[in-house]
């Protein structure tokens, strides 16, 4: 069931996204790590949305491989974990950037925690001039410090390179008063305020990243990654999924 809410595509006229990926979301068919033909298909669809002369980062998470505040819950130290859930991150940007290489489109993998001899150290002049001379640019490691997910860290980087948007992809087709997985009577919304996500506890992305969106007036696109050309639809503006702002 959809709320419906006319408002203005938020994708009409956009240069420069942010598209923030789940770990999740590569893991595909299987249950745990990175399924290939998912890989290739987020690749083909970045690669799609660029061709339209759009400048495009990336933030992925790295639930496939490891969940740092899961281990704590069980007694592991968290700053630990989270430094390890960093590092899972930069495994799957490692593997996009791959993927799109060998589509040959040009990549740069800019880490928050140095290791240079995979990844640039993040720099923020650097990476606009990235996406300026038409270079994907995917952010890994988080923000570096613990305590702050990579949601968190996909609107910093946002608002650092002045993206338009963050385009949040999903298992579901947007944002609903429920969880849809579980209830078949869930309504989705097609806009809604930030305030109302925090108010109502939606859980689209953490409390501290709506908040960041909300005052910086950065509008948020939830949608359903699983549907094929979802990526290119939200880039042309058209209306998929749930537009907070």
């Amino acid at each position: 069931m959809v709320a419906t809410t006319s408002s203005a595509p938020v994708g009409t006229g956009l240069r420069r996204i942010l598209v923030k990926l789940s770990g999740e979301a590569l893991m595909g068919d299987e249950d745990y790590g990175i399924d290939p033909k998912m890989l290739k298909r987020v690749a083909m669809e970045i690669r799609e949305v660029m061709s339209l002369g759009m400048q495009v980062a990336v933030v992925i998470g790295g639930g496939n491989i490891f969940r740092g505040a899961g281990l704590a819950r069980a007694g592991m130290d968290r700053v630990t974990g989270d430094h390890m859930g960093m590092l899972a991150t930069v495994i799957n940007s490692l593997a996009l950037s791959d993927a799109l290489e060998q589509m040959g489109i040009p990549t740069r993998v800019m880490s928050a925690i140095e290791m240079h001899q995979v990844a640039e150290p993040y720099i923020r002049r650097r990476a606009i001039r990235h996406l300026e001379k038409g270079r994907i640019v995917i952010f890994a490691a988080g923000t570096s410090n613990p305590y702050f997910s990579t949601d968190t860290a996909a609107t910093l980087r946002a608002l650092e390179i002045k993206a338009e948007v963050i385009a949040k992809a999903t298992r579901v087709d947007g944002v609903y008063d429920k969880d849809p997985l579980k209830y078949s009577d869930a309504v989705m919304f097609r806009e809604i305020t930030y305030l109302d996500v925090l108010a109502k506890g939606l859980g689209v992305m953490d409390a501290t990243s709506i908040a960041m969106c909300r005052d910086n007036k950065l509008p948020i696109l939830v949608f359903n990654l699983n549907t094929p050309g979802n990526i290119m639809r939200m880039s042309m503006g058209e209306p998929v999924g749930t537009v907070i702002r």
